[in-house]
């Protein structure tokens, strides 16, 4: 089922990604380029960075200036996020287009790819809710709170993973169709943000 890959792929770029834990480390996708696994573990890597990221951008130590420069990687990591949740959309709208749909299908609230970026999300938190669980030097009530948050999150995961996996399997008999949404978002346009449109000559 394809949440398997998924949890597969993105438990192993996790695991990559902390092998040097540096946002400037240069990813090595081990997959074919034009493989869907290729995406995924794309897809995580980027999510992964950005986790860090928010990270230390709530370091009250950090200096103005180098917090504004890591807000503008962050923003560009968030259109990195929503580029390849539209390519692996248009992946499965490829691989579904010619089902047949059933008169009476329905549409899903998201399309699969957003289901897929929230359990590339789920990994993350379950990988670091997981090192919280067991750090050294934090109280036994930590690591209990945290064990007990960890156990929540692997339900979760246990939970979006069907659901998925039900999606594509309904898309695939056509009891339910795709329609992909660009996310059209304003704030990197200068055509649509009046802070960056009012700043140009007229």
């Amino acid at each position: 089922m394809i949440s398997s890959i998924c949890n597969n792929i993105f438990e192993k770029s996790i695991n990559d990604y902390h092998i040097t834990d540096d946002v400037d480390a240069a990813v090595n996708n081990p997959f074919e380029k034009s493989s869907f696994e290729h995406l995924l573990y794309l897809k995580n890597w980027i999510d992964t960075v950005q986790w860090h990221f928010e990270d230390l951008i709530r370091d009250p130590r950090i200096d103005p200036a180098a917090a504004l420069l890591l807000k503008r990687r962050i923003d560009a990591s968030n259109q990195e996020r929503t580029d390849m949740v539209e390519f692996i959309d248009t992946y499965f709208l490829d691989k579904y287009k010619n089902t047949v749909v059933k008169e009476n299908a329905g549409i899903n609230t998201e399309s699969p790819a957003w289901a897929v970026d929230r359990l590339s999300i789920l990994a993350l938190k379950i990988y670091h809710m997981q090192q919280e669980a067991q750090r050294p030097g934090a109280s036994e009530q930590h690591r209990a709170a945290c064990s007990k948050k960890l156990a929540v999150l692997l339900e979760q995961r246990i939970d979006l993973s069907h659901a998925i996996d039900s999606l594509m399997t309904d898309i695939r008999d056509g009891i339910k169709y795709m329609k992909v949404y660009k996310q059209m978002k304003m704030y990197n346009d200068d055509s649509l943000n009046p802070v960056l449109y009012n700043q140009q000559p007229s």
